[in-house]
């Protein structure tokens, strides 16, 4: 019988309950850093404050404070906010924190623990730029089995207990692809097939990506049902575009709700879309027939997303952007089936 692999053990996918597939507990983001404008300097410091919060939101990735997201501060915010998040309603969580952000399996533990809400962690690998010297001379072999060792035998936290990833994500590549990135995309390939497990592939920001990651791996043997493409949001920006990639047969996720901030400054030349594009965009795929196909999250990382500091947390679909797709046609039997059975779906394989 198929289950799914949480922090805590296996768990009856029926049992998961509305589930975020895409976010982030703990990780540094700090190599993403991007100078905000000259005369606006001033109001990037060393915390986050009420009177400066309006430009931070503008300007996310100018406040190195904003991008250290593996502090005390933040732990303690996250715990608060995946407690609403069950309050609420919530059930599941999907940890993406990959090698190469500093992936936190204690913290993941602990918040399971301490909520209730089932928390599933991933392995695999991030972008190059992000890898020590040495990991970024791993061979494919060396990265099969390290995914495949995580999987089924676990990860020992804190000398005491084991915790064992039930995903291999978030698998990141830049653009144009590193070899790096292409080796960890073949080996992603070649243990989804042998394990049955689901991925979740990060792509770069540019319209390619999406295809040219999904091709490699799938040449590798990895099937298109248990892959999510994500960021699909921020990089595939025409309904045209995103029709044409769905053809592949992979999950298509919009996991950027709660970003409202037109000025992406991962990528200048694009218009980040607004939750208003997003839910619009969704709805088309729906009419388009898609619905098993399509998952929704957040990407929390950096600590301005969280409700301690200022931000919308981890309750914002169900609390702000669900209701408003139900005002537009979305049936509960369709959003029962984007948020419940597709991530349940995609998460649960045997072994």
């Amino acid at each position: 019988m198929a289950t799914v692999q949480t922090v805590l053990g296996s768990v009856n996918p029926n049992l998961l309950g509305r589930t975020l597939t895409h976010e982030h507990f703990s990780l540094n983001f700090e190599h993403f850093y991007s100078s905000p404008p000259d005369d606006l300097r001033c109001f990037f410091g060393h915390q986050i404050k009420l009177e400066t919060l309006g430009f931070l939101r503008q300007y996310p990735y100018s406040s190195n404070y904003n991008l250290h997201f593996n502090d005390d501060e933040t732990h303690e915010a996250v715990k608060k906010d995946v407690s609403l998040f069950k309050k609420l309603g919530g059930g599941t969580i999907v940890e993406n924190t990959s090698h190469g952000l500093n992936r936190d399996l204690n913290l993941s533990y602990e918040v399971s623990k301490q909520t209730g809400v089932h928390v599933v962690a991933g392995t695999g690998h991030y972008v190059s730029a992000l890898q020590k010297p040495e990991t970024l001379n791993m061979t494919v072999e060396e990265m099969t089995d390290l995914y495949s060792k995580e999987i089924i035998t676990g990860v020992e936290i804190d000398g005491k207990k084991v915790v064992k990833c039930g995903f291999i994500g978030e698998v990141g590549s830049a653009w144009p692809l590193h070899d790096f990135e292409k080796r960890a995309l073949k080996a992603t390939g070649e243990i989804q097939e042998v394990l049955g497990c689901g991925v979740s592939l990060h792509p770069g920001r540019e319209k390619e990506a999406p295809f040219e990651i999904t091709r490699l791996y799938l040449e590798a043997g990895g099937k298109a049902n248990k892959c999510i493409m994500s960021h699909v949001d921020r990089t595939l920006l025409d309904v045209d575009d995103i029709l044409e990639y769905a053809k592949l047969g992979t999950y298509i996720q919009f996991d950027l709700f709660g970003t409202e901030c037109s000025y992406y400054q991962l990528n200048p030349q694009v218009d980040m879309p607004s939750d208003a594009d997003r839910i619009n965009k969704l709805m088309k795929l729906i009419a388009e027939g898609l619905e098993d196909r399509l998952l929704m999250s957040h990407d929390c990382h950096t600590k301005h997303r969280l409700t301690s500091f200022g931000g919308h947390g981890f309750s914002h679909i169900y609390t702000n952007v669900l209701p408003r797709m139900h005002g537009k046609g979305l049936t509960v039997e369709q959003a029962e089936k984007i948020t419940v059975l597709n991530p349940a779906k995609w998460l649960a394989f045997k072994i």
